[in-house]
């Protein structure tokens, strides 16, 4: 699934080139997770004004309202001048006069919502309940800390979950916990201040430095110019149960938490 790191990079890779565009056309495939919640012809003449994210939404600024894009389990963008006619996987495509953009999506988790404003109900259903961003100000040390504190639940599901800080994905919430020197099962209320700060700076780090290496490509990732992302081939823990430790040499280790792996070395995370 494209996390926070791959959702910002794809957002990267072609927010500029469509700045600015005329809607020429709105091209409509099979149904995808949720109805685009207007006439497609509503949104013909309109121009876009930006593209920004919110968690693992990219929100595409028009004229009058915005456009919602969810990569869901499998879907990857794609913007140019010309793409070609529409494969069987290809479900929505925005064509401007700077060029196309294309949703494809094989398992069809993804989804294309149009709202007037971000205070919309169809807006606020889906982006109301997020927690806060990780690379912006919101997310800072007496935050986070009193966050953790009012959670029992075990540290790296609370970080999956969204409800404290968004888009910390099962890789990037591994190699976090690694960083930080965290188990992933310790209750998050029982983090010190000390240990939430490390915590705090590693999600910061390893997001940033996913976003600077492309994201992950573990399966079909690529950005909207079709380049796949690195960041899985420097993991410290992800991925590599049984082989050892890159700082100690002990086993790394595979576990399931809320029917997600989970990777951590027993020694550099002892507690």
């Amino acid at each position: 699934m494209p996390e926070l790191p791959e959702v910002e990079v794809t957002r990267l890779s072609f927010k500029d080139q469509i700045k600015g565009a005329l809607i020429t056309q709105v091209v409509m495939g099979k149904p995808l997770r949720w109805p685009l919640s207007c006439d497609p012809q509503a949104l013909l003449g309109q121009r876009v004004k930006a593209v920004r994210r919110r968690s693992k939404y990219l929100l595409i600024d028009l004229d009058r309202g915005l456009l919602m894009l969810h990569l869901g389990m499998s879907g990857s963008l794609r913007f140019a001048k010309n793409l070609g006619p529409l494969g069987a996987h290809d479900h929505f495509e925005l064509q401007t006069d700077l060029g196309a953009l294309r949703l494809h999506d094989p398992r069809r988790f993804g989804a294309v919502v149009y709202a007037s404003s971000e205070s919309d109900p169809v807006a606020q259903k889906l982006l109301a309940h997020l927690g806060v961003e990780p690379l912006e100000e919101g997310f800072d040390a007496p935050f986070f800390s009193k966050a953790l504190r009012a959670h029992t639940m075990a540290i790296k599901p609370l970080l999956l979950s969204g409800k404290v800080v968004v888009g910390v994905g099962n890789i990037y919430a591994s190699e976090a916990l690694f960083m930080a020197g965290i188990r992933p099962t310790l209750s998050a209320k029982k983090i010190s201040k000390p240990r939430a700060e490390r915590l705090r700076l590693a999600i910061r780090e390893v997001l940033s430095r996913a976003v600077q290496l492309g994201g992950s490509s573990l399966k079909d990732f690529s950005n909207a110019e079709g380049q796949s992302g690195y960041f899985q081939l420097q993991t410290m823990v992800y991925d590599r149960q049984t082989k050892p430790c890159k700082q100690c040499q002990t086993p790394i280790k595979m576990i399931r938490q809320a029917q997600r792996s989970t990777f951590y070395c027993p020694v550099c995370q002892k507690r």
